[in-house]
């Protein structure tokens, strides 16, 4: 009989709260209840839960039951998950930082994280405090309270040049205004950045600037490189100079309750100049967990990423292992994987997610030379509806469902074919099911696989897509279509070339 998996994220527990998540039942549930220590304490239809207001350093035994609509019920196994201990809290205000909105706090909030002991708590109280690029450690937490804001400065002085990847390279950029330590030549790990208040990078002024001097890539609010249990929680985070929250070469990450806005801010404030402003992007990072969270992005909401050309291909590191379940996303271009994807992406779940005048729910995109594989990619229980006219069809972006091996590309021949090679990239074994998909921009659906390598296994499943455009496919093999249903508003319904059904007839 099939049994609920429950399981605690890594990283994700405070002292005051153990974040969950559980495997959606395949059967039609009404509810699922939280049970601890025996006690019931909610019921969601969501499969994530945080239990908050728990007991530091205290062990908990936890479980969930699915309530059927056909009757009966589904239980999870019992776990034991345990809070942490009360941090020791350094109020950066005792080193001198004062959140008047205009001194300089680089240093009283450095000396804080650097005098952390083991376990401990930098706290921001509220106020505005104005920072320049600041580097974290392993073992800490970054608590910003509510009416707290760290606020970028506007001198690209504050932020060295340092090596880190972008656009798939390794290449110089502007630091960002959070980011891990360069110095440990070792791993980081536990690092957590919590709280009600806000990180603003300060991108608009900050943005120009750099790119005048051009004397590196833009920097990013957040960039968190080589670290293992990473952890965000209630935090807002806006204003990137580029892509806004960024992890490099980590395991185990995850966002709870996360605010990303990098086209406007909470009260529908365009920020003027912003571009290349991704909402998250984890890049060549491994069991990911993004949950109850909002995105509203500049560019893809989440890009899922694995290095670029001979480069990533070399590096060898993928994204793998990622959840994204009960988010709602609120511009932008939905969740991407590429076009940076050399190092191989795979096991993606993006679920039970909201897409609100975005572009794409999903979109799935490497020209030639990138290598690389994707595979075992779902979408399940996603709702898309646009009526922004900021985005049309072009070579970026091209369907609310879309997979795309012409990314980038103006004008292309999708018969004339290339040498299979190393740069090649192989997209196998992707799904989309249970999606509504209603644009005024673009293809309802479009997949364009590469002659000399098309798409494989692409299963549609219960969706139905209104669209500018129609569905438009070409080289894909083993194209499963069941129950779906295509409007478009300006050419034929479908337009199918070099298509083949599981069984290999040409459809």
């Amino acid at each position: 009989m099939e049994n609920l998996s429950l399981f605690s994220p890594p990283g994700s527990q405070t002292d005051s709260s153990i974040a969950l998540l559980w495997d959606k039942t395949d059967k039609k549930a009404l509810g699922y209840t939280v049970i601890i220590n025996g006690k019931e304490v909610a019921i969601t239809k969501a499969t994530d839960y945080t239990a908050e207001g728990l007991m530091p350093n205290t062990e908990y035994s936890i479980s969930v039951r699915a309530e059927l609509e056909e009757g009966g019920m589904l239980n999870s196994d019992i776990i034991s998950v345990s809070t942490k201990a009360k941090p020791a809290v350094i109020d950066v205000t005792t080193y001198g930082a004062v959140g008047d909105g205009m001194t300089s706090c680089t240093r009283a909030i450095q000396q804080s994280i650097d005098s952390c002991p083991v376990g401990g708590m930098v706290y921001i109280p509220a106020g505005v405090f104005v920072s320049s690029a600041l580097f974290l450690k392993s073992n800490m937490i970054l608590y910003l309270d509510k009416g707290a804001k760290l606020l970028g400065s506007d001198n690209i002085a504050d932020y060295p040049l340092r090596n880190y990847r972008f656009e798939g390279l390794e290449t110089k950029c502007y630091s960002s205004l959070i980011n891990t330590s360069f110095d440990s030549a070792e791993r980081l790990f536990d690092i957590t950045i919590a709280g009600d208040g806000v990180i603003d990078a300060n991108g608009v002024s900050l943005r120009q600037q750099e790119l005048k001097e051009n004397k590196g890539k833009p920097g990013r609010a957040v960039c968190i490189r080589n670290a293992d249990n990473v952890y965000m929680k209630d935090i807002t985070v806006r204003q990137s100079p580029a892509w806004c929250v960024h992890t490099i070469y980590c395991h185990g990450v995850s966002l709870n309750n996360v605010k990303i806005h990098t086209r406007y801010d909470e009260n529908g404030d365009i920020y003027d100049g912003i571009v290349n402003g991704d909402g998250f992007d984890p890049d060549s990072t491994s069991d990911v967990y993004v949950f109850n969270s909002l995105i509203a992005s500049q560019d893809d909401c989440i890009a899922i990423k694995s290095g670029r050309n001979e480069e990533g291909r070399r590096v060898g590191i993928p994204s793998e292992n990622i959840r994204i379940t009960n988010c709602r996303f609120q511009s932008g271009l939905g969740v991407a994987v590429g076009s940076e994807m050399s190092g191989s992406v795979r096991n993606v779940l993006v679920q039970d997610c909201t897409f609100t005048d975005v572009f794409s729910i999903g979109s799935v995109k490497a020209p030639r030379g990138r290598g690389g594989v994707v595979e075992n990619i779902l979408f399940d229980c996603v709702t898309m509806t646009n009526r922004d006219p900021h985005y049309h069809d072009c070579e970026w972006f091209r369907g609310g469902i879309n997979i795309d091996q012409f990314y980038s590309h103006k004008e292309f021949d999708v018969d004339a074919k290339e040498e299979f090679g190393e740069g090649t990239p192989v997209f196998c074994n992707i799904t989309f099911r249970n999606a509504y998909v209603d644009t005024d921009g673009g293809n309802a659906i479009y997949l364009a696989g590469l002659p000399e390598s098309p798409l494989e296994n692409i299963r549609l499943e219960n969706i139905k897509a209104k669209g500018k455009y129609g569905f438009k496919a070409s080289n894909v093999r083993g194209l499963v279509l069941e129950n779906v249903e295509v409007e478009s508003a300006e050419d034929e319904p479908y337009m199918f070339k070099n298509v083949t059904d599981s069984s290999g007839n040409m459809l």
